[in-house]
């Protein structure tokens, strides 16, 4: 296991959170999206706020921002970090029947904030299908996945199309 290329095990194979202790301070930003398809009728119920639940982009925009500052309790390695902005935009059609999902996570630090914004897209679509599967159980959660990032020493990272 010595020459592991995983960052996360050490020389013996024991798993380890990293030591970003050495690492410069820089302004970290990360992009997500994701959606949730659904009929047709329940987008149209989303937009015209008649789920008996109630507010589903409000609750589930809550439920995101929520998640991405419990990252660290969700992920065993991830490290506590400090947001400075979690955004969540969460746009419904009805003609298609999907859910788009975006999520923008920031933060000045030594790591990144790709696993905030990833784990805010899938709280959110957790959440959207918790108050809307009275209606619509066949829904699919997908297509969750980083857009970009930027800060740290690899850079900035952007998702070409298609891919």
């Amino acid at each position: 296991m010595s020459n592991s290329p995983l960052s996360h095990v050490d020389a013996q194979g024991k798993v380890k959170m990293v030591d970003v202790a050495a690492k410069n301070d820089t302004m970290r930003e990360a992009v997500a999206s994701g959606t949730v398809i659904m009929q047709r009728e329940t987008a149209a119920l989303i937009s015209g706020g008649a789920i008996a639940k109630g507010d589903v982009i409000n609750t589930a925009t809550i439920a995101g921002i929520i998640a991405a500052k419990k990252v660290a309790d969700l992920i065993p390695l991830c490290h506590s970090l400090s947001l400075s902005s979690v955004d969540i935009v969460i746009d419904v059609c009805a003609r298609e029947g999907v859910a788009h999902i975006k999520a923008t996570a920031k933060s000045f630090g030594k790591t990144g904030v790709e696993m905030e914004a990833l784990t805010a897209v899938a709280v959110a679509g957790l959440t959207l299908y918790d108050m809307c599967k009275a209606v619509d159980k066949g829904m699919v959660i997908g297509e969750i996945k980083l857009l970009e990032k930027r800060g740290g020493k690899s850079g900035t990272y952007t998702r070409k199309e298609g891919s």
